[in-house]
């Protein structure tokens, strides 16, 4: 038997909207994953402390608040100096395509944006770990 995939799911920054963040820790709970969810207002010093007290080895972030240009490079720097780099990194929200292309040029495995399946996440997930 495989060990299920570990992932954090976080709400990073002022937005307070966590319905969708929810929906998705779910939907990766339903498909054999352990899912540790952080909770809302989170810096990214929190998440990084969080997946490496945790062990995961993806870090999903719902971002809606606009922040995402500031606060995803943030985590992809901690990541790095924290020799974390192996922890893949998700990221769902509102964001523009071309945001979206600089995110994923920094390290970002993928960037999900609204209408996105729960089937795609739960597939990108897999994929990031390498158990597609």
């Amino acid at each position: 038997m495989t060990t299920p995939i570990r992932v954090l799911v976080a709400k990073p920054g002022l937005d307070g909207h966590d319905r969708g963040a929810k929906v998705i820790a779910k939907a990766l709970r339903d498909a054999g994953m352990e899912v540790i969810y952080t909770g809302l207002r989170q810096t990214p010093e929190m998440i990084v402390n969080a997946a490496l007290q945790e062990d995961v080895q993806v870090i999903g972030l719902s971002m809606l608040s606009g922040a995402h240009n500031a606060i995803v490079p943030r985590v992809m720097e901690l990541l790095r100096q924290n020799d974390m780099t192996g922890v893949r990194v998700i990221v769902g929200g509102i964001i523009p395509g071309d945001d979206a292309r600089e995110l994923e040029r920094q390290g970002v495995a993928k960037v999900f944006q609204p209408g996105a399946s729960l089937e795609a996440i739960v597939a990108a997930v897999r994929e990031a770990v390498g158990h597609a």
